[in-house]
């Protein structure tokens, strides 16, 4: 799949949402500029062609609103149109208050300045294009600003003029142009934060394409050892010891085997993308079930909310072993500290199912840290890789997987819409 490059994710929605702030700020303005100088200053401009321009802009707004509304794209043509119409109603106010000799006439400088923060240089130059052929046009057509009597006064006024300006572009360059930097950081963090699940990824898919092969390649030997086995019992029925020691062995095979045909049919499940329905209590106790075959010496304890227990999921195949490795985690943590407590909690919060995973041993040194990190700290044995896979699980489900220290250890909370899992 190709990458959106930064451009594209930063550019016209960011600088669409912006012109619609600012839009708003110019009705405002330009609204109070021409009201204070006709009624006020009694300047004899020509008030009815102001307010209709003013007006136009207004309904462009309500417009431009609508727009930000709707889920289909925003182009880059489409926000350099915009940019267009506000440079045309701008130029249009400025021709009939004095054109190129008006001090606000900088105020066109705006729209460069923030498609340039947004927009790729194509689109900026052609906004720049726009904004010097509006800026041409009101050096020589325009209807001059009616002046006062006295020359110091015309410069007095003048010079006010420049200083409102000033003013205002400090304001909303200063102000946009600081939304825009903030949305281009938020942006590339998110990006950032892509690349790394996407690397995370790359290694999960790694480790499950070699956990395939292997579970190929053991199938062969596995079968051999589950024929020879019971030959060896009846070989040395007389030695009791050895007997159970192999009646134990070959449990542990028949185990094997359950376990590399779930990954058979896991595999299956993952290809066909049919989660099966089930409520929250049966998925509860068979993922118990299985944990207990595989920790028979955890001490579990489970808390399980009515109203979750009797909410129909439409579990998806990597759920089961997203919990599963939050328990075996938490067994392992207790371990540490020669306890085999384990709790689970399931509850329902709003609209999330909550599955709380507990343990007895040592916390987390830092639990703001990777959670692939996390599951290496706190014991010596496996591979790392079960918190970052019950990550990854509920990123694909739309959840989070939050780790949190308690008075007493640690606790894994997995926190999974319902909205997503739950069966309509």
């Amino acid at each position: 799949m190709k990458r959106p490059s930064t451009q594209q994710r930063i550019g016209p929605r960011t600088l669409f949402r912006s012109l619609a702030w600012l839009r708003i700020c110019a009705i405002a303005g330009q609204s109070t500029a021409v009201l204070v100088c006709a009624l006020w200053m009694h300047m004899d401009i020509p008030l009815l062609p102001l307010m209709v321009g003013i007006g136009l802009l207004a309904v462009f707004a309500v417009f431009a609103a609508w727009r930000l509304t709707q889920p289909w794209p925003i182009r880059q043509w489409e926000t350099i149109l915009h940019v267009g119409v506000d440079t045309l109603v701008l130029g249009y106010l400025l021709h009939f208050t004095g054109g190129a000799s008006n001090p606000f006439i900088s105020l066109l400088l705006i729209p460069i300045a923030l498609s340039a923060a947004a927009l790729t240089v194509n689109a900026v130059l052609a906004v720049a294009a726009l904004v010097g052929a509006a800026y041409a046009v009101l050096l020589f057509w325009y209807v001059p600003l009616p002046v006062p009597m006295h020359s110091t006064a015309e410069f007095s006024l003048h010079v006010l003029g420049m200083g409102v300006n000033f003013v205002i572009m400090a304001v909303l360059l200063g102000f946009f142009i600081n939304r825009l930097a903030r949305a281009v950081r938020l942006q590339q963090l998110e990006m950032q934060r892509v690349r790394e699940r996407a690397l995370r990824d790359e290694g999960i898919l790694a480790i499950a394409t070699q956990a395939a092969g292997a579970a190929h390649e053991l199938n062969t030997p596995l079968a051999t050892m589950r024929t020879l086995l019971p030959e060896l019992r009846r070989e040395h029925a007389g030695d009791t010891a050895l007997a159970d020691d192999l009646a134990l062995l070959e449990g542990q095979v028949d185990r094997c085997r359950t376990i590399l045909r779930e990954m058979v049919a896991f595999g299956k499940a993952q290809l066909s993308q049919e989660p099966e329905q089930l409520t929250v209590d049966s998925f509860i106790h068979g993922c118990l079930e299985r944990f207990q075959l595989l920790r028979p010496e955890a001490d579990l304890a489970l808390a399980l909310d009515q109203e979750a227990a009797r909410t129909v999921l439409r579990t998806p195949p990597g759920l089961r072993h997203a919990l599963l490795n939050l328990l075996n985690n938490a067994a392992d943590a207790s371990a540490l500290h020669h306890s085999q407590a384990v709790a689970l909690t399931v509850r329902r919060d709003g609209g999330w199912l909550e599955l709380i995973v507990a343990d007895h041993g040592p916390g987390f040194a830092d639990p703001t840290g990777e959670l692939s990190e996390l599951g290496r700290s706190h014991k010596q044995t496996g591979l790392g890789i079960g918190l970052a896979l019950a990550e990854a699980t509920a990123e694909r489900l739309e959840g989070e997987l939050i780790a949190l220290n308690t008075g007493h250890g640690a606790q894994m909370r997995l926190r999974l819409p319902l909205a997503v899992i739950a069966a309509p």
